[in-house]
């Protein structure tokens, strides 16, 4: 793999419109999967009070916080709903032969 890319999963790991968490030198990641095959990573870690967006609930390219219903646009990191002010940060992925990377460089 190029320098900086991280195997994180099987494509096929997430399912359509849905998110899992992806552990990696000691940070927490997110990545999704929307209805029509995209994928997106983020930070683990909603902005708000540092709860797993694993959890929470995707529609379309928004993440809802499991806690306090926060949302973010996973596809650009912007905070799109209260309480959640401050933006996450988004990082590069593709898929090769079956799997999703990460870019964390």
């Amino acid at each position: 793999m190029s320098q900086g890319w991280v195997d994180a999963c099987a494509a096929n790991d997430i399912e359509e419109e849905d998110v899992i968490r992806f552990d990696s030198g000691g940070r927490t990641f997110a990545v999704y999967r929307t209805a029509d095959d995209r994928y997106f990573a983020t930070d683990g870690l909603c902005t708000h009070e540092q709860v797993h967006l694993a959890d929470g609930l995707v529609m379309g390219t928004i993440i809802e916080c499991p806690k306090h219903n926060g949302r973010f646009d996973f596809a650009t990191g912007r905070a799109k709903g209260a309480p959640a002010c401050v933006n996450l940060q988004t990082y590069p992925v593709k898929v090769e032969g079956g799997r999703v990377f990460i870019k964390l460089d």
